[in-house]
């Protein structure tokens, strides 16, 4: 008889159910929930564009209007298994009773009481202080987060809290990432000290490491401010993988949605780590999943030495899969960039520009960009640095820009790949998942020209849901690893977007400009003088131009 496991999909704008069939992978039955609080789900302050916050009621809300509608597809008795992955790192300040302190009637209008959420960034200067305070320390907590705190992450955030809304800060009883707390809802865990908390938030946002006894320690949270180091009492000590369960669907919540209570519900991780594991993620295979920003996933057999990589995200044992360090990179904006081009400039539409921008050349408009809309998150870990367009003219077009834009986070992606190998981790493959990578051939190209290496894309089109689902099915008992499940439940696209040699010749003539201009604005070294990035871009414009 058929199984099935639900995977809970939380983005950054809405939340996807998608029901699975755990022999193979297929797609039983999908189901969107947009979230109604703020702008497409993001509260935001027109007055500070670094702030990002969501209502943690749009994630209750979403469940139980896509659970419910998924559930209609099978026996209820069927499914043997929950996955939930979200955005991260996004903590939400919780009560004793494991509440979000939004529901709490004093702060229901005060966004500081609600989920903080990835792309929030209003805390840099605290991440400042923590990446100041652990090097003057000599702590090792940095070692395994590319050696700068990042304002994006869980403790940065939470000491802003502090410093702006003391009164919210000390009305959290606790801190827990979303990644955690969406499972402990569904399981009806009612105090914060018992919730499952996941390797995967823990260990690349918290500097969590079992190398050094889990959170950073006492000591080093007193010397940022006491009341962190009080705090730290009221988190955890330990952190799981995902293979492991993060406890039993209540019956309340079951009854709501239709189905059955005790369902085994998985520890909760990160989107992109789940989306990794389900494009089959294995040892030399990186896996972007590109959508608003990109996250980059590796892994790296636990018994085989691997240095401290500078720069990235997150160095994890067991974040991605169990037995496998996980390596993390990425982006922090990507198809934000493409939208607030359409949008905030009020240009022609994806489609259009992108018919327009298939039919320029590389190196044909003779437009650079730093893909860095967003601030930069690998290598540079920076969220104070800005995009910026190099060689515009009175001729210069709505496409050009589009197609700079696009070939800049590709420069950005390659910048990432070289970084891990120059580290020693081999990329033998590249897979791509997310919207962009499943709609856009034109992305896909770009990057596979710019990085000259084949892109591949993911089977499924809803890579992070099918890998909740994939954990489902083995804490369900449908497999007992991971790996067996990726066998049966994965795979690839056939098309394969393979480089075109003239075009990646021009992109290697490009891309030494482009990180000229990556270490000028974004490092503090003396990058030299600028005065041939210009006259370089004409140059490649003129050559490409000839030969049209």
């Amino acid at each position: 008889m058929a199984k099935y496991a639900l995977g809970l999909d939380y983005g950054t704008n809405s939340v996807r159910a998608l029901m699975v069939d755990v022999s193979d992978g297929t797609e039983i039955a999908t189901s969107v929930f947009n979230y109604s609080s703020g702008d497409s789900g993001v509260i935001l302050d027109p007055r500070d564009p670094n702030l990002a916050r969501q209502n943690p009621q749009d994630y209750v809300d979403g469940f139980f209007a896509t659970a419910s509608e998924v559930a209609r597809y099978v026996d209820p008795g069927d499914v043997v298994g929950i996955g939930v992955d979200t955005t991260g790192s996004s903590p939400m300040p919780v009560d004793s009773r494991n509440m979000p302190l939004a529901s709490d009637p004093r702060f229901k209008s005060n966004p500081d009481a609600y989920c903080w959420l990835w792309k929030d960034h209003t805390s840099y200067v605290e991440a400042a202080a923590i990446t100041e305070t652990a090097k003057r320390m000599s702590e090792p907590y940095l070692a395994k987060c590319g050696g700068v705190y990042s304002s994006e992450w869980f403790w940065s955030k939470i000491w802003h809290c502090l410093n702006v809304d003391p009164e919210v800060f000390d009305a959290a009883h606790s801190w827990v990432e979303i990644a955690d707390w969406i499972p402990s809802f569904l399981c009806g865990v009612a105090n914060p000290a018992d919730i499952h908390r996941g390797i995967c938030a823990a260990g690349h946002k918290a500097m969590y490491s079992a190398q050094w006894g889990g959170l950073p320690s006492k000591e080093f949270l007193a010397s940022l401010d006491p009341r962190l180091a009080a705090l730290r009492d009221r988190l955890y000590n330990l952190a799981v993988p995902s293979n492991q369960e993060a406890g039993k669907l209540a019956p309340g919540v079951a009854a709501k949605c239709g189905l059955r209570p005790g369902i085994p519900v998985a520890v909760g991780a990160f989107d992109a780590h789940f989306g990794a594991v389900a494009s089959g993620a294995k040892p030399g295979t990186l896996v972007k999943i590109i959508g608003t920003s990109t996250c980059d996933c590796m892994v790296h057999p636990s018994d085989l030495p691997l240095a401290d990589i500078p720069g990235l995200c997150g160095i994890v044992d067991g974040s991605v899969l169990p037995g496998m360090i996980g390596l993390e990179a990425g982006q922090s904006a990507v198809g934000d960039t493409f939208n607030w081009f359409v949008s905030e400039l009020g240009v022609a539409g994806h489609e259009a520009l992108t018919a327009q921008a298939e039919k320029l050349r590389a190196g044909e408009s003779g437009l650079l960009a730093l893909d860095w809309n967003n601030g930069n998150r690998t290598v540079l870990v920076d969220p104070r640095l800005t995009g910026l367009i190099v060689g515009l003219s009175l001729h210069t077009t709505a496409a050009e820009i589009y197609r700079a834009l696009v070939e800049a986070t590709a420069f950005g992606a390659l910048t990432i790949i070289n970084r891990l190998e120059e580290y020693g981790v081999e990329v033998r493959e590249v897979v791509n998942c997310g919207g962009i990578a499943e709609k856009s051939p034109f992305v896909m190209q770009i990057y596979a020209d710019a990085c000259n290496r084949p892109m591949k894309v993911s089977r499924s089109g809803q890579t992070c849901a099918l890998g909740s689902a994939l954990f489902g099915a083995v804490v369900g008992g449908a497999y007992e690893t991971p790996e067996q499940a990726q066998a049966a439940m994965t795979g690839v696209k056939d098309r394969v977007f393979e480089p075109r040699p003239e075009e990646a010749a021009v992109y290697a003539r490009l891309y030494p400009l482009y990180m000229q201009l990556h270490d000028a604005f974004g490092t503090a070294r003396d990058a030299g003088n600028m005065g041939n990035v210009m006259k370089d871009l004409l140059s490649i414009r003129s050559a490409v131009r000839e030969h049209l």
